[in-house]
């Protein structure tokens, strides 16, 4: 082996080193935000965070792998069970988006009314627009409806979380810690749909291949990063309350 060839092996090696490193990483702050979610007891009020979390390990520190010990990478069997956890955990996100949905919506129930059939109206639309790719081929279940449907639904979670953000700041709702938790999921999700996208615009090239797979962890220990300062360093969370809520409350200690 040349010294261009070895330049390129170490290359190569350092570049995966580092991927695992951020990889491995994320599981041990996977298992911090679990246990300190625990240790507040914040388990109960959080439960959704919690399941979500302890998906993120389960599937992507454990099952993942352990399917990867006995198949190729380029197995067709770890590719299914790749996309089909995928699918999994952008159902979990969905749903986690749902929750934070319905607090910030707490004492506002003609508001949340509509939040709810805007969320289910969200989820049916990407269930449709992916669905489309089976009218044109039935064999496609796996190659093309599980991988369109899991895109969208996260590109969907990033658009809702956006908008979550907006309310939070346009109903000055007074909930640090859920401003955190959403703030976490907008670092998580920006990444990955910038790198999805620049994937897609180059055609599958080599770097946006390398820079998918340096940006995605990079993301997801900035999203459990902010999450964890977000249970451990942020007060406790304050009453939810929109500006019309807080003046209807003050109305009714006034007549009391």
């Amino acid at each position: 082996m040349g010294w261009v060839g070895t330049a390129v092996f170490v290359s190569l090696m350092s570049d995966l080193l580092f991927i695992r490193g951020l990889q491995y990483g994320g599981y041990a702050l996977e298992v911090v935000l679990f246990l300190l979610l625990a240790r507040r007891g914040m388990l109960r009020r959080l439960k959704g965070l919690g399941l979500y979390v302890m998906a993120l390990f389960v599937v992507d520190g454990v099952g993942r792998p352990a399917v990867l010990h006995y198949f190729d990478l380029q197995s067709r069997q770890y590719c299914n069970f790749y996309w089909l956890t995928d699918v999994v955990l952008a159902l979990g996100a969905f749903l986690l988006i749902c929750a934070f949905f319905r607090r910030a919506c707490a004492g506002e129930e003609k508001l949340w009314r509509f939040t709810r059939l805007l969320l289910v109206f969200s989820f049916i639309l990407v269930l449709a627009i992916s669905a489309l790719l089976l009218t044109r081929n039935y064999t496609q279940l796996f190659t093309g409806f599980i991988i369109e449907f899991s895109q969208n639904l996260y590109f969907t979670c990033l658009v809702l979380n956006t908008l979550l953000y907006l309310m939070i700041q346009q109903l000055s709702i007074e909930d640090d810690e859920l401003g955190f938790l959403v703030c976490g999921f907008g670092v998580q999700f920006a990444g990955e749909a910038a790198a999805l996208a620049l994937l897609h615009l180059t055609f599958g090239e080599s770097f946006p291949r390398l820079l998918l797979s340096l940006l995605a962890p990079t993301c997801t220990l900035g999203m459990l990063a902010t999450w964890i300062y977000a249970i451990g360093k942020t007060p406790q969370a304050v009453p939810v309350r929109s500006p019309m809520g807080r003046q209807a409350a003050l109305a009714e200690a006034d007549v009391n």
